[in-house]
């Protein structure tokens, strides 16, 4: 593609009313890059992709943390990092009203049914992000108490290490869940379809 000049076109051929109703004459390719209608006039597209492209700009996280890793969840929607440049800003406290989970911190074996039960409040299309080692692998606390990664009890999309993550880490894993969604790329299984005993009893197995 050529580069735009201003001596491309003669201003006195508008004005600025003009420019912005579509009135105005541009020369080539300065119309093609200016002009509310582009030449030719047709965008051609498929309705999937056009749903992922507003699934991808338009992520509601769930509003809950567990352990310190939510602290940098937290300045990731504050002023100095802003995630409402990518369209997540909204968090909902209801999970009725969002589509993708967070899970920043340590899953306790207590506190997995209540995870699993939120998630499975949320409406679809939703994805998870595990926040951190601990929310990955279970971290430091390789014990009976805290689940060894979250992704035994939901399916989880993306995986941030960091113990904790920077904020720019978050945000760099939400870029990465917003490509996924624009691509179409396939989504990991339900743990419940191929571990159901393991789901309900995050500790199955492990006394053995």
């Amino acid at each position: 593609m050529n580069d735009f000049k201003s001596s491309d076109f003669d201003s006195n051929l508008f004005t600025q009313a003009d420019f912005f109703t579509n009135n105005a004459t541009l020369p080539g390719h300065a119309q093609s890059i200016y002009s509310a209608s582009p030449v030719g006039g047709i965008v051609t597209t498929t309705l999937s992709k056009v749903a992922n492209w507003g699934a991808s700009s338009s992520l509601w996280p769930a509003l809950f943390g567990l352990a310190c890793c939510a602290i940098e969840m937290m300045a990731t929607s504050a002023s100095r990092f802003d995630l409402a440049r990518f369209g997540s800003e909204i968090f909902r406290a209801s999970p009725r009203q969002a589509d993708l989970m967070i899970v920043a911190g340590r899953v306790s074996a207590k506190m997995a049914p209540a995870v699993r039960q939120i998630w499975e409040q949320m409406p679809e299309p939703k994805w998870v992000i595990a926040m951190g080692a601990c929310a990955s692998c279970g971290g430091i606390f390789n014990n009976y108490a805290i689940v060894q990664g979250v992704d035994l009890i939901v399916p989880v999309d993306i995986y941030v290490a960091g113990c904790p993550p920077t904020p720019e880490a978050l945000i760099e894993g939400v870029q990465l869940l917003q490509r996924k969604i624009s691509e179409g790329a396939p989504r990991p299984r339900d743990p419940m379809e191929y571990a159901p005993e393991v789901v309900r009893d995050p500790n199955f197995g492990r006394h053995i």
